[in-house]
């Protein structure tokens, strides 16, 4: 047997955050955002609600999704970026929220790489026959960390949640090759200062903002543009495929000018990338999962379609999965 995405899931807050009205509390301009990202408007999480609130509403679906209840999970691993304390790992909240018992569950901090991160570690827990069924979510609400007075990172991020949950699938089909890569080197270019034990918290370090995001936009543009070739050139080679056989190339949603760079480089139409940010933002841990959510909700997959799981982000980090899908079949 192999090992593929049996459930999918994702969770969006209502509470829609447009351009225009962030034209009200920053300068900008619905315009200058649009040109400049693709973003027309992203969702924020309510006040009284946290990240492993929407972790689990993407878990219950994809649950749902794969005809599974939550006693056939093995294992939780969560993806973010805003975990909901330092201790314990929101993973852990969401085991207690979703009454998981006592199965194993930890966090993995690989920026907006994450998922792909967490879906690469997930796979070899059942490849080793250690776990049957793993719980993979991806979720964060940066817009808890961000200075709306900063217009270079205030109208970038979205919060949302989703979740794939991997099981043993036919030989042959599921995740054919996977590629991570890190390079701390860049590490000053997308982070957050403070709150950990490096800089934990003080009256100085809020007024200076540094509980925030902070990035160099140029320079992760920059770096964007060549980590997400390099991890889909690497992948697919391990796969012993080429560009021309993926079907769908699902990138991490960050910024348009990225996904329109990165397909010119390999030559391919926009449509074969699926792109939701225009309507979500940057959902960093999330962007993936969510989109690959809707696309499979839609119907827009068949058995046998590549698909290329691709990202990026702070670490800085980059990598890939590459998929053969099949549809999950509960066995009786």
């Amino acid at each position: 047997m192999s090992v593929g995405i049996i459930g999918t899931g994702s969770y969006l807050p209502s509470k829609v955050l447009t351009n225009f009205d962030l034209e009200k509390i920053v300068d900008t301009s619905d315009e200058w955002i649009k040109t400049r990202t693709g973003i027309s408007e992203r969702r924020i999480i309510d006040d009284n609600a946290n990240i492993s609130d929407m972790a689990v509403e993407a878990s219950k679906k994809a649950l749902l999704d794969a005809d599974l209840e939550v006693s056939d999970i093995d294992l939780i691993i969560l993806a973010t970026c805003s975990p909901e304390t330092l201790m314990p790992s929101t993973s852990c909240l969401v085991q207690q929220k979703l009454g998981a018992k006592t199965i194993p569950a930890f966090d993995v901090s690989a920026g907006c790489t994450g998922l792909i991160y967490a879906i690469t570690i997930g796979t070899q827990f059942i490849e080793t026959g250690m776990y049957e069924k793993v719980l993979v979510i991806g979720a964060d609400a940066l817009s808890r960390h961000l200075d709306w007075t900063d217009r270079t990172t205030c109208v970038l991020f979205g919060d949302g949640a989703g979740a794939v949950i991997l099981g043993k699938v036919q030989k042959g089909y599921g995740i054919i090759s996977n590629y991570l890569a890190a390079d701390g080197k860049g590490a000053d270019l997308l982070k957050i200062p403070a709150g950990g034990s490096g800089l934990p918290a003080t009256e100085d370090s809020f007024e200076k903002k540094l509980h925030c995001v902070q990035m160099s936009g140029s320079e992760v543009f920059k770096f964007a543009t060549r980590a997400l070739p390099r991890a889909t050139k690497a992948a697919l080679k391990r796969a012993n495929l080429t560009i021309d056989d993926v079907k769908y190339i699902i990138p991490h949603q960050a910024n348009i000018r990225i996904l329109e760079n990165v397909a010119k480089k390999f030559g391919v139409g926009f449509d074969k990338l699926i792109k939701n940010i225009d309507k979500y933002g940057n959902t960093s841990t999330a962007s993936i999962a969510i989109a690959l959510d809707e696309l499979q909700r839609a119907n827009k997959i068949h058995e046998g379609d590549i698909l290329l799981l691709v990202g990026f982000g702070a670490g800085l980090t980059w990598g890939a999965n590459v998929i053969k899908w099949v549809k999950y079949k509960k066995s009786k």
